[in-house]
């Protein structure tokens, strides 16, 4: 927790990924944002976004900086955290196509393709259906959700294309999770949603 009355603090995990670009995103959230890459600076903060990257190095790396276990019982405790691109995969219970040796911070109870969408030189933008409307998405390297429990919400799915029908972005409890990279299109619905899970954890 923060420890300050009123700031609502979001940590971005650090170690890879568009972590300026995220934290850019929050900080027109209204909220604190700051970088997560200890233990120590994880108990500052209400909620966490894990970003894109590269799921298999982010593993390594949070094993190394000694963040995996931490997160995961943070994540127990019921702290809110979003994880895009590679975050949802560090986020889902169960993940083909990753590596035998590549661990997550789970939570989310649903099954994800790592790379679903192809290479980096079949990265794309396609509008996503996203809550009740249209979302500029944007892939780069994207695992889509190939199944998930009734008790995950899905909040968006790929409106057209070979991908028409796809489940990219997903919500259980205190848990979200988008295939694409909202930080990127300056649209700050995705982001806006995530700190108003954080305000409200912190209120509950």
């Amino acid at each position: 927790m923060s420890g300050v009355t009123g700031d609502v603090v979001v940590g971005v995990l650090a170690l890879q990924g568009d972590v300026r670009e995220h934290l850019a995103a929050l900080a027109e959230c209204d909220v604190i944002a700051r970088p997560v890459r200890r233990p120590a600076e994880l108990a500052t903060v209400d909620g966490l976004i894990v970003p894109g990257g590269e799921s298999t190095t982010m593993s390594k790396l949070a094993a190394t900086f000694e963040l995996l276990d931490p997160i995961q019982q943070r994540i127990k405790e019921g702290m809110p955290v979003y994880g895009s691109c590679a975050g949802m995969i560090m986020l889902a219970e169960r993940v083909l196509d990753g590596r035998p040796d590549q661990r997550g911070f789970g939570g989310i109870d649903m099954t994800v393709r790592r790379n679903a969408f192809g290479r980096q030189v079949d990265s794309f933008e396609a509008d996503v259906d996203f809550d009740g409307g249209p979302f500029p998405a944007i892939f780069i390297r994207a695992p889509w959700v190939e199944e998930v429990h009734e008790s995950v919400e899905v909040l968006g799915r790929v409106e057209s294309g070979p991908a028409a029908g796809r489940i990219v972005a997903v919500r259980q409890g205190h848990l979200l999770a988008t295939s694409f990279h909202p930080e990127l299109t300056g649209d700050l619905r995705v982001h806006r949603l995530f700190a108003e899970m954080v305000r409200f954890a912190r209120e509950d």
